[in-house]
């Protein structure tokens, strides 16, 4: 079975034991991370973000969603147990536009996480920007990219791997 792909900087420096790299309720230092996900198997990123988006959900910052053109669904919201009163979605962003909000998000320091959906890898340098902006504003930046091309038959790939007890 295909798990979800988890690239982080936030993993990078938990593994080399840097003394930031635990999740603080104030996000003291922001980050970028990046998930990338089976659209086939939406289950498991879910099991994956919904209880990190619940426990930013307690700060007083919003959460934004930079999404794809398809609207997030408020009744599926509700159930998660997000807080609605505390969320923006903005849709349909132009892809080098989708950085670009989300740098600027980022460095308003009004979002505890802005999560932004890219169909493709972005460049060092739009990181480099994002982790910038993220540290500015002591926020999460999560980016959002569906696997392209792959199917499940296709094996594994030399990629940091979650594995969850659940479906092993």
């Amino acid at each position: 079975m295909r798990t979800h792909l988890l690239k982080s900087s936030f993993a990078r420096a938990a593994l080399s034991g840097h003394p930031n790299a635990s999740l603080s309720p104030s996000l003291a230092h922001g980050w970028i991370s990046e998930l990338s996900y089976s659209e086939a198997q939406p289950g498991l990123t879910q099991l994956l973000l919904l209880p990190l988006l619940q426990q930013l959900g307690t700060q007083s910052r919003w959460q934004l969603w930079l999404t794809p053109p398809q609207k997030i669904s408020r009744s599926w919201l509700k159930a998660s147990g997000l807080p609605l009163d505390k969320m923006m979605q903005i849709t349909n962003q132009p892809k080098a536009g989708t950085v670009e909000a989300m740098v600027k998000a980022l460095q308003t320091g009004n979002y505890s996480v802005v999560l932004g959906w890219f169909p493709y890898d972005i460049s060092e340098n739009e990181r480099r920007q994002l982790e910038e902006a993220a540290s500015v504003g002591q926020a999460l930046g999560l980016i959002m990219r569906p696997q392209s091309g792959c199917s499940l038959l296709d094996g594994q790939k030399n990629r940091l791997k979650i594995h969850s007890t659940l479906y092993h």
